[in-house]
């Protein structure tokens, strides 16, 4: 599809030419993947100094290390992107995949007011997408629209949920937005996300959806973070809507979740305070001529991205492998597509693109996730690849 080939040429951020950028390509002469990293628009393979993504972000400076590994030039950046889409894939060359592997892959929800306006209108309307515009105009006079303000936890916030719970309005999705505990959850396993100019995925049986757009750190064992890219946390407001226990079906399907189009990782000249300046922008272009843009900012979550990752690393729970955290949903797309008062909901064809200045462009179409390519590469096929590559040491 054009439109997949012409984004895969404009991924790189505005200061590509300075950052530290690191991917994964699979290689077919190797039968498996490899990490690499751009240097002048080059890619080149530096999986013989680290095998996984897992091990450059355990490197006690991954962006230095990076910089010094040995590598084997493997092809332009520009020409692999363009071999990525798979209706037009050469299977002999090599292609992008997600710039992780081994990591957990983990996100926090309701972490801006948007968001968590949208979850409570979920849960009220029970997957009803009928009635969201009318609960919506409830929920917002009951809870109000600016609750960038509060504190999650503090006693403000208390005293809020005491109001709430009176007026008949408490929700579960108030509890973590302004509840001292946020909600971190598993998005997909390990391995199975999708990355740039390829189809992402919606359950075939879901009438309800959209994109969710958000920054993406990468953080070592420790905790340490160590990185940043984008994500689309696909999301089935129906399926959500009708029980939060059915979250994992609402999120972990296949091809559902796409990470992208690098990793860039922190150094001198970029880190956690030009992350706390992102501001991230949506687009999605409808095969029926239809288009919707939004953008939103980082400095309007209402926990701060450090906080966040402290909560997802503990003594309580370890991530040997390092984990990445989605950092919540900034924009929820609510305006009508095709009946009044129906709402958004994506098209099979949906192009969506998710940007930010200095991480670059995800763009992925959207398909059912019966629809995508099957996921059949898993840790077990990595390992035994990396041994028979002679790279695991």
């Amino acid at each position: 599809m054009i439109a997949l080939e012409e984004a895969a040429k404009e991924m790189l951020p505005v200061d590509g030419a300075e950052a530290a950028l690191a991917g994964r390509v699979w290689r077919p002469e190797v039968e498996g993947p490899s990490v690499v990293a751009v240097r002048g628009g080059v890619l080149f393979d530096i999986s013989g100094s680290f095998p996984t993504m897992r091990d450059l972000c355990e490197a006690a400076e991954p962006a230095a290390s990076m910089r010094a590994a040995k590598g084997e030039p493997i092809g332009a950046l520009a020409e692999v992107a363009a071999n990525t889409p798979p209706e037009r894939r050469d299977r002999r060359k090599p292609w992008l995949l997600a710039p992780l592997d081994l990591q957990a892959i983990k996100a926090a929800g309701v972490t801006f007011v948007v968001s968590l306006l949208e979850r409570v209108i979920e849960e009220r309307a029970r997957g009803d997408l009928a009635a969201a515009g009318t609960i919506r105009a409830e929920v917002t006079r009951l809870v109000g629209a600016d609750l960038a303000k509060l504190r999650p936890g503090s006693t403000e916030a208390a005293s809020l949920k005491e109001v709430l719970i009176g007026a008949g309005a408490w929700s579960q999705y108030l509890e973590v937005g302004i509840g001292p505990d946020a909600e971190i959850f598993t998005k997909a396993q390990p391995m199975s996300a999708v990355g740039t100019a390829v189809d992402a995925g919606i359950h075939p049986k879901s009438s309800w959806n959209n994109p969710e757009p958000e920054v993406v750190l990468a953080c070592a064992s420790s905790g340490r973070i160590v990185g940043a890219t984008l994500g689309n946390d696909v999301n089935l407001r129906d399926f959500e809507g009708r029980s939060a226990l059915l979250l994992s079906k609402a999120k972990d399907n296949n091809a559902s979740c796409a990470i992208g189009p690098l990793l860039r990782l922190f150094d001198g000249g970029f880190g956690l305070d030009e992350i706390r300046r992102t501001e991230v922008s949506l687009t999605v272009d409808g095969p029926e001529g239809y288009r919707l843009e939004g953008a939103s900012s980082i400095e309007r979550i209402s926990r701060d991205p450090e906080d966040l990752v402290a909560q997802l690393f503990s003594p309580e729970h370890q991530y040997p492998d390092g984990a990445v955290l989605f950092l919540g949903t900034m924009f929820a797309p609510t305006e009508d597509r095709d009946e009044a008062g129906k709402g958004f909901t994506h098209r099979t064809g949906d192009i969506v693109t998710v940007a930010a200045p200095k991480l670059g462009r995800l763009v992925n179409r959207m398909a059912t996730s019966d629809g995508c390519e099957p996921w059949n590469f898993g840790v077990g096929a990595l390992m035994r690849n990396l041994g028979r590559r002679g790279l695991l040491h």
